[in-house]
């Protein structure tokens, strides 16, 4: 129960702050992405921030074997870089670059309903599916 509640609570708290940081706004991304245009800088101190954070956090659990709810702590411990991660990286570029949104911004976009997000939503969800059918087990 209290797992389950303290996911929520997280999934609350960092919906809100891509709100607040504007990452949920296509709009903004792109005006950070296209340098074309007027350039918006402001989701360099978010992604920044969200690093700055993230650092923390790993380099704490990095040192613990349990987590504050007494759960195991799963760290991943893949560190080679193969064709996979490189070309996985550059369609997650692409389709942020294109559209503005992102996995996270995508699910806040769900949420409210707005047309974008489902449509980038239902393009991520046909990746995964293309993903699994392509790397399956032969």
């Amino acid at each position: 129960m209290m797992k389950n509640l303290t996911a929520l609570l997280s999934g609350l708290i960092f919906g809100i702050g891509l709100i607040i940081a504007g990452m949920a706004n296509p709009a903004i991304v792109l005006a950070f992405l296209d340098l074309s245009r007027p350039w918006n800088p402001s989701l360099a101190f978010v992604m920044v921030g969200a690093i700055a954070v993230a650092m923390l956090a790993f380099a704490w659990a990095k040192r613990r074997e349990r987590s504050l709810l007494n759960l195991n702590i799963s760290l991943p411990r893949a560190n080679e870089i193969d064709r996979a991660l490189l070309g996985g990286a550059a369609l997650f570029g692409a389709g942020w670059g294109l559209a503005g949104i992102c996995p996270g911004p995508a699910f806040v976009l769900l949420g409210t309903g707005a047309t974008k997000g489902i449509y980038f939503f239902a393009a991520m969800i046909a990746g995964f599916a293309l993903h699994a059918f392509l790397t399956r087990e032969r």
